[in-house]
């Protein structure tokens, strides 16, 4: 069965709107971002989830899969239809941080399960953490940690850093500045969506700095990347895969190729889920996945490794299943910190070309068995 089929008749059952109690089922709803400018992360994601569910052969999920059009007003009005309509037992999907603070609080306060594939701001890893949420990618800053890492390691002194203004922005610069022990040249936030970005390549050419970081999810990174390339400064970029990932780096192209970013997954990292999972998901989708892809992927996988050991309708007992994280990730070893959120290597990768394909590959570790600085201060 094509994905395409089971993508429909996922949705065909749960606009039938039958109860898990009815059909025995685990019933699921997929918010994320399908349209505009972020399309790509939410279809990897939501590509990566579907086929792990594909390849488990397991009938008894039931997915709902909707499009946030990267407006948290829509998304809360699709969680709301979700959890009062749909009846869904978990939430998932979510990609952008905004979005993830209108929603998850409103739906974990509701007994909800909430599965992030990406979004993990701080608010809700820290005071705002919660046992019905589960982050299955990182905590916001954790890439941007392990960038200013990096940085360390290759000399920078002088870095200009940038992003844009909403909670994974904000964490973003923090997380860099966390770790990195040079000065800074200059630090800006960009509106969320821009895709001009004149001003900021004038500020960062005037501002004497020996390198550049900068997250720029999606689109934004397209363009931002493309103007630099073109705008004839030679300081190096390091950031976060977010912008430097398999889906973006064709758009980008050749003003990439050498630049060193920071992520928890590549395809080249060698066990055998991955390996799995890489060539399953090619053959599939007739694409390499993404770093979104494989979170997506390990989400599901989370998920069906708990409905092998607990009854959904045993809140206690599911919660127990899904802190085990019992399932074979594409990252190699994971667990959950206690406010989970995932305890994980992070490593330093370089864009390469390989054959008419713009990719990465790792060239080193940047922080080992990495958990986050919130975890005190989450009380649950």
């Amino acid at each position: 069965m094509r994905l395409t089929s089971f993508i429909a008749g996922a949705c065909m059952a749960a606009l039938a709107g039958a109860a898990t109690a009815e059909t025995g089922k685990v019933k699921v709803g997929m918010i994320t971002t399908l349209s505009g400018g972020g399309a790509g992360l939410g279809i990897d994601v939501r590509d990566g989830f579907l086929l792990a569910a594909k390849m488990a052969g397991n009938d008894s999920l039931e997915i709902v899969v909707e499009d946030d059009q990267r407006k948290p007003d829509i998304a809360v009005q699709l969680a709301d239809k979700m959890i009062q309509s749909e009846k869904v037992d978990v939430l998932t999907g979510i990609i952008f941080s905004n979005l993830a603070m209108a929603v998850i609080p409103a739906a974990t306060a509701q007994g909800k399960f909430y599965l992030s594939p990406n979004a993990g701001p701080s608010a809700l890893a820290g005071k705002g953490c919660h046992p019905n949420y589960f982050n299955v990618a990182w905590q916001n800053d954790n890439l941007h940690e392990a960038a200013g890492g990096y940085a360390n390691s290759a000399g920078f002194k002088n870095s200009f850093i940038l992003a844009p203004n909403y909670p994974a922005g904000q964490d973003a610069l923090t997380g860099y500045k966390r770790i990195y022990e040079g000065d800074l040249a200059g630090e800006v936030f960009t509106q969320l969506g821009q895709t001009d970005y004149a001003a900021e390549i004038a500020q960062i050419r005037a501002s004497g700095a020996d390198s550049v970081f900068f997250f720029l999810p999606g689109g934004m990174g397209i363009s931002f990347l493309k103007q630099y390339a073109d705008s004839g400064i030679d300081l190096p970029v390091v950031g976060p895969a977010f912008s430097f990932d398999q889906g973006i780096l064709q758009a980008v192209g050749e003003a990439a190729m050498g630049v060193k970013n920071t992520s928890q997954w590549n395809k080249d990292l060698d066990n055998e889920a991955n390996r799995l999972f890489v060539e399953t998901f090619q053959a599939e989708y007739g694409r390499l996945p993404s770093l979104y892809a494989s979170q997506g992927y390990d989400t599901a996988n989370l998920l069906l490794s708990a409905m092998a050991k607990a009854d959904i309708s045993d809140a206690d007992a599911f919660r127990a299943a899904l802190k085990e994280a019992d399932f074979a990730s594409t990252r190699g070893d994971f667990a959950f910190a206690a406010n989970n959120h995932p305890i994980q290597d992070i490593y330093v990768r370089e864009v390469i070309k390989e054959g008419d394909v713009y990719t990465n590959k790792i060239i080193g570790t940047a922080l080992e068995d990495h958990a986050n600085v919130y975890v005190d201060d989450c009380k649950m």
